[in-house]
């Protein structure tokens, strides 16, 4: 797999589009702190590491309002054949604020307006809307 990052989204994506409750990923530090961001900001309810047969992977309870998911819109901004960086002062904000930009700083992955607060900048991993 080049791209763990984007399986993970595709499979949020994937079962939001099917209404699932949980989706399962194979498990790493870098898609834990992504979902970190994702339950803070209120994208989904929770995750869990679970070890099956020696590896481990991730559990994640996805999250829906009213039989609509709560992610409209997860997209990959900085891919393995093209990343994306940016300073704290060309930060982009998705749809006036309401959005969350997910940045991989050297103070570790954080939202956009947590970086701003720490006056760090990094690379673009996803936006979320």
């Amino acid at each position: 797999m080049n791209d763990p990052l984007g399986d993970l989204l595709s499979r949020i994506r994937n079962a939001q589009m099917r209404n699932k409750s949980k989706v399962t990923s194979p498990g790493s530090r870098l898609r834990e702190s992504v979902l970190d961001v994702l339950k803070s900001e209120g994208y989904i309810r929770g995750y869990a590491v679970v070890q099956r047969e020696g590896r481990s992977e991730i559990e994640i309870e996805l999250k829906y309002f009213d039989g609509e998911p709560v992610i409209r819109e997860i997209e990959r901004v900085s891919k393995p054949g093209r990343r994306v960086y940016t300073s704290v002062k060309s930060m982009p904000r998705i749809n006036n604020g309401l959005g969350v930009t997910i940045v991989s700083t050297p103070k570790g992955v954080m939202a956009d307006h947590d970086a701003r607060d720490a006056n760090v900048g990094g690379e673009i991993l996803c936006t979320v809307f």
